[in-house]
C-alpha cells in the first residue's frame, strides 16, 4: 500500500516534455468540449483579466444595484444658519471673500455656508462662530458668542 522508494515530482520537472496534464490551456468553448470529449483533465475557471477587457458584466451590475439601495443623503447645513451667517456678515459690512480670507477658506465655501448647500463641517462651523461672534450650533443659533461674564 505505501511505496517509500517512489518520487513524486511537482512542479515544472514533472511536465519536462510539455506533456503533462496542463500542458495546453483550452481558451474557446470548442476546445473545452473536446477536452470533455476526450477525457481529459480539465478544470473550468473564471479567470478575470484586466480592466480594459470587456466581459460579463455581472459583478459590476449587482455592485451597481447593491449601491442604489442604501443611498443615504448627507445632512445639510440648516437654511436658518445660512441665513444668519449672511445676515450678520452684512452687518459687520464684510464680503464673502473678506469673511473667507479671515478663516482661511474660499470664498466658494462661504457661499455653500450661506445657501445652506453645504455639508457641516464643525471646524468650519467654529472659525465661522468666533469670526462673527454669533452662535452657530447647539442651542440659542443667532445669539451673541461668549456666556455670562466671570467675576
Amino acid at each position: 500500500m505505501s511505496d517509500w522508494d517512489s518520487t513524486t515530482i511537482i512542479g515544472r520537472r514533472a511536465r519536462a516534455g510539455g506533456s503533462g496534464p496542463r500542458s495546453q490551456v483550452a481558451r474557446t468553448q470548442g476546445q473545452v468540449n473536446e477536452a470533455r470529449r476526450t477525457g481529459a483533465v480539465l478544470s473550468v475557471d473564471k479567470k478575470y483579466g484586466s480592466a480594459n477587457t470587456r466581459g460579463d458584466s455581472e459583478g459590476q451590475r449587482l455592485t451597481k444595484v447593491d449601491r442604489e439601495t442604501d443611498i443615504v443623503k448627507p445632512k445639510k447645513l440648516d437654511s436658518e444658519v445660512g441665513k444668519i451667517i449672511s445676515r450678520v456678515r452684512t452687518d459687520k459690512k464684510l464680503s464673502q471673500k473678506d469673511l473667507a480670507t479671515r478663516i482661511n477658506e474660499k470664498p466658494t465655501v462661504i457661499n455653500d455656508y450661506e445657501a445652506a448647500r453645504a455639508i457641516p463641517n464643525q471646524q468650519v462651523l467654529s472659525k465661522l462662530e468666533r469670526a462673527l461672534g454669533v452662535k452657530l450650533r447647539g442651542k440659542n443659533i443667532g445669539e451673541p458668542l461668549g456666556g455670562p461674564k466671570k467675576k
